[in-house]
């Protein structure tokens, strides 16, 4: 099993920035991708950004293109989600997801996501 743990969240006014990180732990695997996702009250799961094993190739919503960068660590076993000029609408629970695919591929989707975290809570007062 993997176990992925989520820190960072909190809450911070519009404008201002956070880190997220999330760490994996337990039986890893070296040939995953990541994902963030997040989900706000009453919305579904929505897809934030994605990176491959390699860390070549990354994905991003739309709504934050430009604000939020992910990446990841040497070994393979932490991602992280630089947030900057942060909205209100980006107030969600953020959570990552491991997907043991093929290397080279960023899904979207969260079905093809095989571990979750349990989620960190961003809020971005007005």
């Amino acid at each position: 099993q993997v176990q992925l743990v989520e820190s960072g969240g909190g809450l911070v006014q519009a404008g201002g920035s956070l880190r997220l990180s999330c760490v994996a732990s337990g039986r890893t695997f070296r040939s995953y991708a990541w994902g963030w996702f997040r989900q706000a009250p009453g919305k579904e799961r929505e897809f934030v950004a994605g990176i491959n094993w390699h860390g070549d190739n990354t994905k991003y919503v739309d709504s934050v293109k430009g604000r939020f960068t992910i990446s990841r660590d040497n070994a393979g076993n932490a991602v992280y989600l630089q947030m900057n000029s942060l909205k209100p609408e980006d107030t969600a629970v953020y959570y990552c997801a491991a997907d043991l695919a093929v290397a080279g591929i960023v899904s979207s989707i969260a079905a093809d996501y095989d571990y979750w975290g349990q989620g960190t809570q961003v809020t971005v007062s007005s």
